[in-house]
């Protein structure tokens, strides 16, 4: 039997794929010489930012206080002209996807009858766009300098680590923590989609997963990483060492009155300065661990610990 007996099958399949109904949640509607963010874009992005923000580790290799500044120079002028027009993306892909509900309708409608259905995202978005990159390269000093505590927090808390260099070159904290802090930048500045497409970047690289929304103080350390979650409303103080599994989750998603979960409400844990979270604890919900607080491996936390608690597993 050849090919050809199953053109209808084929025929009918498209037919079927290009119902509205059936990508209403799934398609998105490209405006005219707007695409969405890039991910390969955005890697170099981040990789521009680790040459930035640790000179020497990651990017060119042979710098010295000669040729520091102008190599970092061309860097940011590189990284602010490759981030405008990615913010500009995600600007216009968030105005899309504001749009796309409640003109889904009409659009498609549009569509049928031949009428164009793309617009310009506009001279406003690219003023923003660069005003928002000019912004955030504007904070790449004290991006550093908090970045610095948290290399200095993984060596003083890793009796296997001998030297600062080592942290910075192999440590999965370190690119996640550094990933982590460049997002939260951008989301402080209120960059859509882009924030967390850099975190799950480091998801993927190393196995941590922190939310962009979450607030970290510093001098912070992962020890191990492996499938740390961090939640979007989580509240993190300074000098705070968490191991590897440790989530700090929600309990529960409340509803509202049609029955949908309600967004943006704190639902994440926060963890007071000192606290000391040991491998695969989970602790859920708003709840407060006290400064100086220890809690053990492999526990289930859904109460407030005082300041300098320790709950460990029962004996026995």
């Amino acid at each position: 039997m050849s090919a050809l007996d199953f053109t209808h099958i084929l025929t009918e399949t498209v037919d079927k794929l290009s119902q509205p109904e059936s990508y209403r949640v799934l398609m998105h509607r490209h405006r005219d010489g707007e695409p969405l963010p890039s991910a390969k874009v955005l890697r170099e992005v981040v990789e521009l930012a680790r040459a930035i923000l640790f000179p020497g580790y990651y990017g060119n290799s042979t710098l010295d206080s000669r040729t520091l500044s102008y190599h970092i120079g061309v860097s940011v002028e590189r990284l602010y002209g490759l981030l405008e027009k990615q913010i500009r993306a995600g600007l216009c892909f968030c105005k899309d996807c504001e749009e796309d509900e409640r003109l889904f309708d009409g659009r498609v409608a549009a569509s049928e009858a031949g009428l164009p259905v793309s617009a310009d995202c506009g001279e406003a978005l690219s003023e923003k766009a660069a005003r928002t990159a000019a912004a955030f390269v504007a904070r790449l000093p004290e991006l550093r300098r908090v970045l610095a505590t948290d290399v200095v927090a993984a060596y003083n808390g890793d009796p296997a680590a001998t030297s600062y260099g080592e942290v910075i070159c192999c440590y999965p904290a370190i690119r996640a923590i550094s990933n982590y802090r460049i997002a939260h930048e951008l989301l402080e500045l209120d960059v859509p989609l882009i924030p967390r497409i850099i975190t799950e970047m480091a998801h993927s690289e190393t196995g941590i997963d922190i939310h962009p929304g979450a607030k970290i103080g510093s001098y912070f350390t992962i020890d191990h990483g492996t499938g740390v979650v961090i939640g979007a409303t989580s509240i993190i103080g300074n000098n705070v060492k968490l191991y590897q599994g440790v989530t700090l989750g929600a309990k529960s998603f409340p509803l509202d009155s049609d029955g949908n979960p309600i967004k943006g409400i704190p639902r994440h844990p926060i963890l007071e300065d000192e606290v000391i979270v040991y491998s695969n604890a989970t602790i859920l919900g708003r709840i407060t661990i006290g400064r100086g607080a220890t809690i053990g491996g492999n526990l289930w936390v859904t109460e407030s610990v005082p300041p300098g608690g320790r709950i460990v597993q029962r004996k026995g």
